[in-house]
């Protein structure tokens, strides 16, 4: 039963951290470009915002869950698969990028409120999303 309980709440976070990237990337930045380019930022600023506070919730129980199932597991990390370590290492790459996004041009966004964040924190939110994803297949198909 626990068990049941850590993998659906390491889904759920995926689902929600993963989905949202997705959602950043493919279906709000294209539909921005309808509005000029003041409010754009005020709208990046204030998406963002709602973002990354739902991530400082979802990774750590991302983490914590995934860790957890592998404390459960008979055998533990001696006995762990390919695609559980792989997972585990793409997790962790994807919490570091998550930080330097949020304490490097997120902040500077904040500070500043120069566009040229806008852009860098795209472009590393598009990685993260890639790291997502190729998690996502590799728990498919490993």
């Amino acid at each position: 039963m626990i068990g049941a309980i850590l993998l659906a709440l390491h889904l759920l976070a995926a689902v929600l951290w993963v989905g949202g990237m997705a959602f950043a990337l493919l279906v709000l930045r294209p539909s921005l470009f309808m509005l000029d380019p003041l409010q754009r930022l005020s709208l990046h600023k204030e998406v963002f915002r709602r973002f990354f506070r739902l991530v400082w919730h979802v990774m750590p129980i991302q983490l914590a869950t995934g860790y957890a199932m592998i404390f459960l597991s008979p055998g533990g990390f001696a006995a762990l698969p390919w695609a559980i370590n792989a997972m585990q290492t793409l997790g962790l790459i994807m919490a570091a990028l998550f930080l330097v996004i949020f304490f490097g041009p997120w902040a500077a966004l904040r500070r500043d409120g120069e566009a040229q964040a806008v852009a860098r924190i795209r472009r590393l939110i598009a990685v993260n999303l890639g790291l997502g994803l190729a998690t996502v297949a590799i728990a498919a198909f490993g």
